[in-house]
């Protein structure tokens, strides 16, 4: 009986062990960023900031101007409202990576699109592929 308690407690503690997983290095670009774009084509910076820890990417990017619904006093048709949010994510590998950003939108227009990332010292420099061609220069917190 002592021999099955001492080989069940002997799997416990290494089921335990296996179970847990090594976390990934932490890579050279972790930590929080934070920077503004120009306004590109479309004539609208957007503020950035990114989270990194070990390489995953999340953060946002946000049209200050952008305002809510306003009334709409001469019964004309609104405007198509533009995105005001943008959720970014994806995975850091080297000094140069993309990203994906989705924008907040309501109904059925879906936006996405793609930012390029490169690592330059103490500086990320982010720059939309298509849309608006917004460059920002994002600095770590």
């Amino acid at each position: 009986m002592s021999r099955i308690l001492t080989l069940l407690l002997a799997f416990g503690f290494a089921s335990t062990a296996f179970a847990q997983s090594a976390s990934p290095p932490p890579s050279n670009l972790d930590g929080d960023w934070r920077g503004k774009s120009d306004g590109g084509s479309c004539n609208a910076p957007l503020d950035y900031v990114l989270h990194i820890e070990s390489g995953i990417v999340d953060g946002s990017a946000s049209d200050p101007s952008v305002k809510g619904p306003q009334p709409n006093l001469k019964k004309a048709p609104p405007p198509v409202p533009g995105a005001g949010l943008w959720q970014i994510y994806g995975v850091a590998k080297g000094t140069s990576f993309s990203l994906q950003a989705l924008a907040s939108v309501q109904g059925n227009s879906r936006r996405s699109g793609k930012l390029n990332v490169s690592a330059q010292g103490n500086m990320l420099t982010v720059t939309e592929s298509g849309g608006c061609g917004r460059t920002a220069r994002l600095a770590r917190n």
